[in-house]
């Protein structure tokens, strides 16, 4: 496949398999995804305004592929293409990978973390939305007109997802070359930031190698508007009782602000907006991973909603 185009457009959905389904729902909605109308069993399955679905389901539903690592985890992973015409020109490239099969509306294969795979038609819309700008100094763009406050947040879609890997190089050179996905950055000899197309966020995927640390899920992550969402949306989960893995905070190696909250269906979710966006002119870079091109800052604990100071852990001073 050319390697400057990828029919892939983005995360349509995401399966969970979990051990408390109750629990989870509750999350979902806590988290700001709407229940689905049209999901069957009902309370199963949750939309971000886009149209981007996360669903829910038993660890031991039939229905779910076998997973790539133990307890609640991610299942199978939904990515959307714009067109019938890109999805039947990728079924030749899909064909000789393990558990291919072509499905009612797409395909479906497993890549070389164990991770399965659909790829369909988007079914995802056009997001508008109001977003104040942010004042800069020479930059005002913002007048007569405060900054917003978040009682909560509203995800758009389903920006990436951060897979831990076995064998870094046979995924990236599956997602490289099959899916034709792009570099943006590397950590070397640790993980790899990928785009699925020439022009967009900084990332779509991360693959990340660790010692001792065999295939699973780090995070998935979800846009929203600016870096007041971000906030709103972590203090309003830290006042719903969910834990705050750490944020709010801010990426050198993307721009992104963030807050991660752990999530009982494995792995964490994340809050996130101000990525780079990137073109097709950009040159990735090979970086050292470290805590500071991790972090170049960041809150451990989260605020805490009622005093919206750092929240304290039990004990602490």
């Amino acid at each position: 496949m050319n390697s400057e185009f990828s029919p892939v457009t983005g995360i349509e959905r995401l399966e969970f398999g979990v051990t408390d389904l109750q629990a989870c729902a509750r999350f979902m909605q806590d988290f700001g995804l709407t229940p689905a109308a049209d999901a069957t069993p009902p309370g199963r399955e949750f939309t971000t305004l886009s149209g981007a679905r996360v669903a829910l389901a038993s660890l031991q539903d039939s229905e779910l592929p076998a997973p790539f690592e133990d307890g609640s985890t991610l299942r199978r992973m939904t990515w959307g293409v714009a067109s019938a015409a890109d999805l039947a020109a990728l079924a030749p490239r899909l064909r000789d990978c393990p558990g291919f099969r072509e499905t009612a509306d797409g395909l479906e294969c497993r890549d070389p973390n164990g991770m399965t795979l659909r790829i369909i038609v988007s079914r995802q819309v056009e997001v508008n939305l109001t977003v104040p700008p942010i004042n800069q100094w020479g930059d005002v763009r913002r007048v007569d007109q405060p900054s917003p406050l978040y009682e909560g947040a509203r995800p758009i879609n389903i920006g990436h997802v951060v897979f831990f890997v076995d064998d870094l190089a046979a995924t990236e050179r599956f997602y490289r070359e099959v899916l034709g996905f792009q570099v943006s950055d590397r950590y070397i000899d640790r993980a790899v930031f990928l785009r699925c197309q020439a022009r967009g966020g900084h990332h779509n995927l991360f693959l990340l190698k660790l010692p001792q640390r065999g295939a699973g899920l780090n995070h998935v992550a979800f846009t929203v508007r600016d870096i007041h969402e971000v906030v709103g949306g972590g203090i309003a989960m830290n006042r719903q009782k969910w834990s705050t893995f750490i944020g709010p905070g801010r990426h050198p190696v993307s721009s992104a602000y963030f807050w991660y909250v752990n999530s009982p269906c494995g792995g964490a979710f994340e809050y996130y907006t101000n990525d780079d966006y990137l073109t097709e002119n950009w040159q990735p870079r090979e970086l050292e991973h470290s805590l500071v091109s991790f972090t170049e800052w960041a809150v451990e604990g989260g605020i805490d909603a009622d005093t919206r100071r750092q929240q304290r852990k039990e004990g602490a001073l």
